[in-house]
């Protein structure tokens, strides 16, 4: 969202990649196919979640100069190639965890409203010509809702190769929201 200023070429081109690389996670997490399983749900789902947080960083590093910006976005890029490498190789023995149907429900009902309002977050983050100030006040938003993603999944039964993973993902986004808050108020 433009915050009522004349926006550059290379914002405008920044701005165009950000929205296709989020087009793309939204149909990444909305069109995965769901089982009966909640560890499944939420590894099939993150997936294409860490994969636009690695296509947002890789995107930042072509256009900012900002070096601690630069240092966050090469360390999202390792968490997240690791963590999709993780939730890969436990991909298969989750699936075998099944959860009763009214789990399944609540579970994915909580997960949509999480996963619609980092969209909405997302697509409505403001945009000026500072990139490097547009990026965090989208990835903000993205490692929000992996949180509540992670923190959610938590709550039920699960595969236990996963929540070292979840807890993982919680720790490295955390930080990573404190640090780039802190960016922004510098």
């Amino acid at each position: 969202m433009n915050c009522n200023c004349q926006l550059s070429n290379v914002t405008k081109n920044y701005l165009s990649q950000f929205e296709c690389i989020l087009a793309k996670m939204e149909q990444g997490m909305t069109e995965a196919v769901l089982t009966d399983s909640i560890s499944h749900n939420f590894i099939v789902q993150m997936i294409p979640h860490h994969q636009a947080a690695i296509d947002m960083s890789e995107s930042i590093l072509r256009y900012t100069t900002n070096i601690p910006l630069q240092n966050i976005a090469l360390g999202i890029i390792e968490e997240q190639e690791k963590g999709i490498r993780d939730m890969k190789s436990i991909k298969c023995e989750c699936n075998m965890e099944d959860n009763c149907g009214e789990d399944l429900r609540e579970y994915q009902c909580r997960m949509d409203r999480i996963i619609e309002t980092m969209f909405s977050e997302m697509s409505s983050a403001c945009a000026d010509n500072n990139v490097s100030a547009d990026f965090m006040r989208e990835m903000i938003p993205h490692h929000m809702g992996a949180i509540r993603m992670s923190k959610l999944t938590l709550q039920y039964e699960i595969c236990p190769e996963l929540i070292p993973i979840l807890k993982a993902i919680i720790r490295s986004q955390e930080r990573g929201v404190m640090q780039m808050r802190h960016l922004l108020r510098c």
